[in-house]
Protein backbone atom coordinates (compact mmCIF):
# COMPACT_ATOMS: atom_id res chain seq x y z
CA UNK A 1 0.00 0.00 0.00
CA UNK A 2 1.37 3.46 -0.93
CA UNK A 3 1.15 6.04 1.86
CA UNK A 4 0.17 9.66 1.31
CA UNK A 5 3.77 10.93 1.30
CA UNK A 6 4.86 8.26 -1.20
CA UNK A 7 1.90 9.07 -3.44
CA UNK A 8 2.73 12.76 -3.37
CA UNK A 9 6.46 12.33 -3.95
CA UNK A 10 5.88 10.02 -6.88
CA UNK A 11 4.37 13.01 -8.71
CA UNK A 12 7.45 15.16 -8.05
CA UNK A 13 10.09 15.25 -10.77
CA UNK A 14 13.72 14.28 -10.18
CA UNK A 15 14.71 17.90 -10.67
CA UNK A 16 12.30 18.99 -7.95
CA UNK A 17 13.66 16.30 -5.67
CA UNK A 18 17.20 17.51 -6.30
CA UNK A 19 16.14 21.06 -5.52
CA UNK A 20 14.40 19.85 -2.35
CA UNK A 21 17.48 17.84 -1.34
CA UNK A 22 19.89 20.72 -1.92
CA UNK A 23 17.53 23.11 -0.12
CA UNK A 24 17.29 20.65 2.77
CA UNK A 25 21.08 20.44 2.86
CA UNK A 26 21.42 24.24 3.02
CA UNK A 27 18.89 24.44 5.85
CA UNK A 28 20.48 21.61 7.81
CA UNK A 29 23.91 23.18 7.33
CA UNK A 30 22.59 26.42 8.85
CA UNK A 31 21.29 24.44 11.82
CA UNK A 32 24.72 22.79 12.11
CA UNK A 33 26.35 26.23 12.22
CA UNK A 34 24.06 27.29 15.06
CA UNK A 35 25.06 24.18 17.01
CA UNK A 36 28.72 24.95 16.33
CA UNK A 37 28.19 28.47 17.70
CA UNK A 38 26.99 26.86 20.92
CA UNK A 39 30.20 24.90 20.84
CA UNK A 40 30.93 22.53 23.66
CA UNK A 41 28.80 24.43 26.19
CA UNK A 42 26.02 21.80 26.50
CA UNK A 43 28.64 19.10 27.12
CA UNK A 44 30.51 21.33 29.57
CA UNK A 45 27.26 21.98 31.45
CA UNK A 46 26.51 18.25 31.55
CA UNK A 47 30.04 17.46 32.76
CA UNK A 48 29.76 20.06 35.51
CA UNK A 49 26.35 18.75 36.57
CA UNK A 50 27.75 15.21 36.72
CA UNK A 51 30.79 16.36 38.71
CA UNK A 52 28.59 18.30 41.17
CA UNK A 53 26.30 15.30 41.61
CA UNK A 54 29.37 13.15 42.25
CA UNK A 55 30.74 15.61 44.82
CA UNK A 56 27.38 15.83 46.58
CA UNK A 57 27.21 12.04 46.78
CA UNK A 58 30.78 11.94 48.07
CA UNK A 59 30.07 14.49 50.81
CA UNK A 60 26.87 12.64 51.73
CA UNK A 61 28.78 9.36 52.02
CA UNK A 62 31.47 11.03 54.16
CA UNK A 63 28.84 12.43 56.51
CA UNK A 64 27.11 9.07 56.76
CA UNK A 65 30.42 7.41 57.60
CA UNK A 66 31.08 10.02 60.31
CA UNK A 67 27.62 9.37 61.73
CA UNK A 68 28.33 5.64 61.85
CA UNK A 69 31.75 6.24 63.43
CA UNK A 70 30.22 8.48 66.12
CA UNK A 71 27.70 5.75 66.87
CA UNK A 72 30.55 3.25 67.10
CA UNK A 73 32.47 5.59 69.43
CA UNK A 74 29.42 5.94 71.65
CA UNK A 75 29.03 2.15 71.75
CA UNK A 76 32.71 1.74 72.62
CA UNK A 77 32.45 4.34 75.40
CA UNK A 78 29.43 2.52 76.83
CA UNK A 79 31.32 -0.77 76.59
CA UNK A 80 34.25 0.84 78.40
CA UNK A 81 31.96 2.05 81.21
CA UNK A 82 30.44 -1.42 81.54
CA UNK A 83 33.92 -2.92 81.81
CA UNK A 84 34.89 -0.35 84.46
CA UNK A 85 31.74 -1.20 86.41
CA UNK A 86 32.53 -4.91 86.21
CA UNK A 87 36.13 -4.34 87.34
CA UNK A 88 34.88 -2.44 90.36
CA UNK A 89 32.41 -5.23 91.09
CA UNK A 90 35.05 -7.97 90.75
CA UNK A 91 37.51 -6.05 92.94
CA UNK A 92 34.85 -5.80 95.65
CA UNK A 93 34.16 -9.52 95.33
CA UNK A 94 37.87 -10.26 95.76
CA UNK A 95 37.63 -8.80 99.22
CA UNK A 96 35.24 -11.57 100.23
CA UNK A 97 36.61 -14.64 98.46
CA UNK A 98 36.84 -17.92 100.37
CA UNK A 99 39.85 -19.38 98.58
CA UNK A 100 42.64 -18.68 96.10
CA UNK A 101 40.79 -20.29 93.23
CA UNK A 102 37.95 -17.75 93.47
CA UNK A 103 40.49 -14.94 93.80
CA UNK A 104 42.39 -16.07 90.69
CA UNK A 105 39.14 -16.44 88.74
CA UNK A 106 38.12 -12.88 89.58
CA UNK A 107 41.62 -11.66 88.75
CA UNK A 108 41.30 -13.17 85.27
CA UNK A 109 37.92 -11.48 84.82
CA UNK A 110 39.44 -8.15 85.86
CA UNK A 111 42.32 -8.59 83.40
CA UNK A 112 39.90 -9.49 80.63
CA UNK A 113 37.81 -6.36 81.26
CA UNK A 114 40.97 -4.24 81.28
CA UNK A 115 41.84 -5.68 77.86
CA UNK A 116 38.30 -4.83 76.73
CA UNK A 117 38.84 -1.26 77.90
CA UNK A 118 42.15 -1.05 76.03
CA UNK A 119 40.50 -2.40 72.88
CA UNK A 120 37.64 0.09 73.21
CA UNK A 121 40.06 2.98 73.69
CA UNK A 122 42.08 1.84 70.65
CA UNK A 123 38.95 1.66 68.50
CA UNK A 124 37.81 5.09 69.74
CA UNK A 125 41.19 6.59 68.81
CA UNK A 126 41.06 4.99 65.36
CA UNK A 127 37.51 6.19 64.75
CA UNK A 128 38.34 9.69 65.99
CA UNK A 129 41.36 9.83 63.67
CA UNK A 130 39.20 8.66 60.76
CA UNK A 131 36.62 11.35 61.58
CA UNK A 132 39.34 14.02 61.51
CA UNK A 133 40.42 12.84 58.05
CA UNK A 134 36.83 12.75 56.85
CA UNK A 135 36.25 16.29 58.11
CA UNK A 136 39.23 17.39 56.00
CA UNK A 137 37.88 15.49 53.00
CA UNK A 138 34.45 17.10 53.45
CA UNK A 139 36.00 20.56 53.68
CA UNK A 140 37.96 19.98 50.45
CA UNK A 141 34.92 18.50 48.66
CA UNK A 142 32.70 21.37 49.82
CA UNK A 143 35.24 23.87 48.50
CA UNK A 144 35.39 22.07 45.18
CA UNK A 145 31.60 21.87 45.13
CA UNK A 146 31.24 25.62 45.61
CA UNK A 147 33.74 26.29 42.80
CA UNK A 148 32.02 23.89 40.42
CA UNK A 149 28.60 25.35 41.28
CA UNK A 150 29.83 28.85 40.41
CA UNK A 151 31.30 27.51 37.15
CA UNK A 152 28.03 25.73 36.35
CA UNK A 153 25.95 28.87 36.84
CA UNK A 154 28.33 30.80 34.56
CA UNK A 155 28.19 28.13 31.85
CA UNK A 156 24.42 27.88 32.12
CA UNK A 157 24.21 31.64 31.74
CA UNK A 158 26.36 31.54 28.61
CA UNK A 159 24.31 28.70 27.18
CA UNK A 160 21.01 30.43 27.99
CA UNK A 161 22.16 33.60 26.23
CA UNK A 162 23.27 31.71 23.12
CA UNK A 163 20.09 29.61 23.04
CA UNK A 164 17.96 32.73 23.43
CA UNK A 165 19.76 34.32 20.49
CA UNK A 166 19.45 31.30 18.21
CA UNK A 167 16.33 29.46 19.42
CA UNK A 168 13.81 31.20 17.16
CA UNK A 169 16.10 30.91 14.14
CA UNK A 170 16.70 27.23 14.81
CA UNK A 171 12.96 26.55 15.20
CA UNK A 172 12.21 28.32 11.93
CA UNK A 173 14.95 26.37 10.17
CA UNK A 174 13.75 23.10 11.70
CA UNK A 175 10.26 23.78 10.35
CA UNK A 176 11.65 24.55 6.91
CA UNK A 177 13.70 21.36 7.09
CA UNK A 178 10.58 19.35 7.90
CA UNK A 179 8.63 21.01 5.09
CA UNK A 180 11.33 20.13 2.56
CA UNK A 181 11.43 16.53 3.76
CA UNK A 182 7.84 16.19 2.53
CA UNK A 183 9.12 16.53 -1.04
CA UNK A 184 11.53 13.63 -0.65
CA UNK A 185 10.47 9.98 -0.57
CA UNK A 186 11.34 7.99 2.53
CA UNK A 187 14.03 5.87 0.87
CA UNK A 188 15.90 8.90 -0.46
CA UNK A 189 15.45 10.83 2.78
CA UNK A 190 16.86 7.92 4.78
CA UNK A 191 19.88 7.78 2.45
CA UNK A 192 20.37 11.54 2.81
CA UNK A 193 20.37 11.33 6.60
CA UNK A 194 22.71 8.36 6.60
CA UNK A 195 25.18 10.16 4.32
CA UNK A 196 24.97 13.28 6.51
CA UNK A 197 25.86 11.29 9.62
CA UNK A 198 28.97 9.84 7.99
CA UNK A 199 30.08 12.76 5.82
CA UNK A 200 32.54 15.49 6.75
CA UNK A 201 30.77 18.64 7.97
CA UNK A 202 27.42 16.89 7.54
CA UNK A 203 27.42 17.47 3.77
CA UNK A 204 25.27 14.88 1.99
CA UNK A 205 24.40 16.98 -1.09
CA UNK A 206 27.21 18.85 -2.84
CA UNK A 207 27.70 20.82 -6.03
CA UNK A 208 29.92 19.69 -8.87
CA UNK A 209 32.81 22.16 -8.97
CA UNK A 210 35.49 22.15 -11.69
CA UNK A 211 34.38 18.70 -12.85
CA UNK A 212 34.90 17.30 -9.34
CA UNK A 213 32.77 16.30 -6.36
CA UNK A 214 32.35 19.23 -3.97
CA UNK A 215 32.72 16.85 -1.05
CA UNK A 216 35.72 14.61 -1.71
CA UNK A 217 37.10 16.59 -4.73
CA UNK A 218 37.54 13.49 -6.89
CA UNK A 219 37.02 13.92 -10.62
CA UNK A 220 33.59 12.99 -11.99
CA UNK A 221 33.44 11.05 -15.30
CA UNK A 222 32.04 13.10 -18.24
CA UNK A 223 29.04 10.78 -18.64
CA UNK A 224 28.08 11.25 -14.99
CA UNK A 225 28.42 15.00 -15.36
CA UNK A 226 26.03 14.87 -18.29
CA UNK A 227 23.55 12.77 -16.25
CA UNK A 228 23.78 15.29 -13.42
CA UNK A 229 22.98 18.18 -15.78
CA UNK A 230 20.04 16.26 -17.29
CA UNK A 231 18.23 16.03 -13.93
CA UNK A 232 16.72 12.70 -14.94
CA UNK A 233 18.03 10.63 -12.02
CA UNK A 234 19.79 10.99 -8.70
CA UNK A 235 23.55 10.69 -9.17
CA UNK A 236 25.93 9.99 -6.28
CA UNK A 237 29.70 10.31 -6.14
CA UNK A 238 31.24 6.92 -6.77
CA UNK A 239 34.01 7.75 -4.29
CA UNK A 240 32.26 9.26 -1.25
CA UNK A 241 28.57 8.49 -1.90
CA UNK A 242 27.39 12.10 -1.68
CA UNK A 243 24.46 13.23 -3.81
CA UNK A 244 25.64 15.47 -6.63
CA UNK A 245 23.87 18.53 -8.09
CA UNK A 246 24.86 20.97 -10.80
CA UNK A 247 25.08 24.76 -10.77
CA UNK A 248 21.54 25.06 -12.18
CA UNK A 249 20.03 23.43 -9.08
CA UNK A 250 22.23 25.59 -6.85
CA UNK A 251 21.12 28.71 -8.73
CA UNK A 252 17.46 27.77 -8.44
CA UNK A 253 17.74 27.25 -4.70
CA UNK A 254 19.67 30.51 -4.16
CA UNK A 255 17.03 32.48 -6.09
CA UNK A 256 14.14 31.12 -4.00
Amino acid sequence: MVNKKQAETEEISVEQRLIALYTLQQIDSQIDKIKIIRGELPLEVQDLEDEIAGLETRVSNFKLEIENLNTEIADRENSKKESETLIKKYEEQQMNVRNNREFDSLTKEIEFQKLEIQLAEKKVRESSFRIENLDTDIEEADGRLKERTVDLEAKKGELTDIVAETEKEEKDLAKKSGDNENFIENRLLTAYKRIRENARNGLAVVQVERDACGGCFNKIPPQHQLDIRMHKKIIVCEYCGRILVDSEVVKTVSEN
